[in-house]
């Protein structure tokens, strides 16, 4: 029988451990100060709220060095609702690449052609009429199938398009206005995925060869991600994330240095290849990554008025 004998357990002086939470740490009470920036001050710097000040300030670190700040996002950010804040970074300078999925040129078409998107597709699936929307589709393939011939990528050759159709509602439109601010646009389909690829007007291999196109321009600017760069992720868990590690990978066995940069992860739930491809892996022994889970409807104005109050502060 083993005997415990309590009054030999040994103890140390608490104020000689190191604490994690510090009371300078802790948030602030509401002022009568309403503004963005005392809120934000007000933040405290503890777990997800430290981790997004980090973000924001490699940012802004980013944008000052003339460092690439690359975009992910997945289209539900679009049908959020977001894309004004998206365009306003691009406006600013921040934004040196967005990176889109497949869907992300569909919901972009529809806003800058009918000001709307976003289908029932439970109602349309139901008597095939999912993602058969005639304009979506001619507009699209024909822009990707006459821009790719003529060497041009998805993301540029849909914009295009869009500026020289004058559709309506392009002030909307992330590709118009990448176009108008000369931001790259890098657009990665994986065949089959996306509505329009039903259609007739849909050439597998001129989709292919652009989306190709896109890759190599996201390789060339992820090269320049060392010392200071940024990528973002928005909303997409497996295509963006997937095709950044190989794009990372190429960059590094074309002998490019791209190491000491910053990634970070937004999205509403944790997703496994998110974590590993945007976050954990690229940084690994090379840069900082953070994951924070929010909505996008509140996480992207967070972080776009961040970004903004401290570019105002420097």
């Amino acid at each position: 029988m083993i005997n415990l004998d309590i009054r030999k357990v040994k103890t140390y002086n608490l104020q000689s451990r190191k604490s994690k939470v510090k009371r300078r740490d802790f948030c602030h009470l509401p002022t009568r100060d309403k503004s963005f920036s005392a809120f934000y001050r007000s933040l405290p710097d503890i777990l997800k709220a430290k981790d997004f000040r980090a973000v924001v300030e490699a940012v802004v670190s980013a944008s000052k060095k003339k460092k690439p700040v690359i975009f992910m996002m997945g289209a539900h950010v679009i049908k959020c609702g977001l894309s004004p804040l998206v365009i306003a970074l691009m406006r600013r300078g921040v934004l040196s690449c967005i990176a889109l999925n497949g869907a992300g040129i569909i919901h972009d078409f529809e806003i800058a052609y009918q000001g709307k998107t976003s289908e029932d597709v439970i109602a349309g699936l139901v008597r095939g009429r999912f993602g058969m929307a005639r304009q979506t589709a001619e507009f699209i393939n024909d822009a990707i199938n006459r821009g790719v011939k003529e060497g041009k990528g998805i993301g540029y050759a849909v914009g295009e398009k869009i500026k020289k159709e004058k559709l309506k509602f392009r002030n909307l439109s992330i590709l118009y206005n990448a176009l108008k601010y000369n931001v790259p646009v890098t657009v990665h389909v994986g065949i089959g995925t996306d509505v329009i690829h039903q259609h007739p007007s849909f050439d597998g291999a001129l989709t292919g060869k652009g989306s190709q196109h896109d890759f190599y321009t996201l390789v060339k600017i992820v090269s320049q991600l060392d010392k200071g760069g940024v990528v973002i992720n928005f909303g997409s868990s497996v295509i963006l994330p997937e095709v950044f590690l190989k794009a990372l990978n190429l960059a590094r066995n074309l002998g490019f240095r791209v190491k000491d940069f910053t990634t970070a992860n937004f999205d509403m739930l944790y997703h496994y290849r998110p974590q590993q491809n945007v976050v954990a892996r690229p940084t690994y022994k090379a840069g900082r990554g953070y994951y924070i889970i929010g909505h996008h409807e509140i996480m992207l104005p967070l972080l776009a008025w961040a970004i903004n109050l401290k570019l105002e502060d420097a």
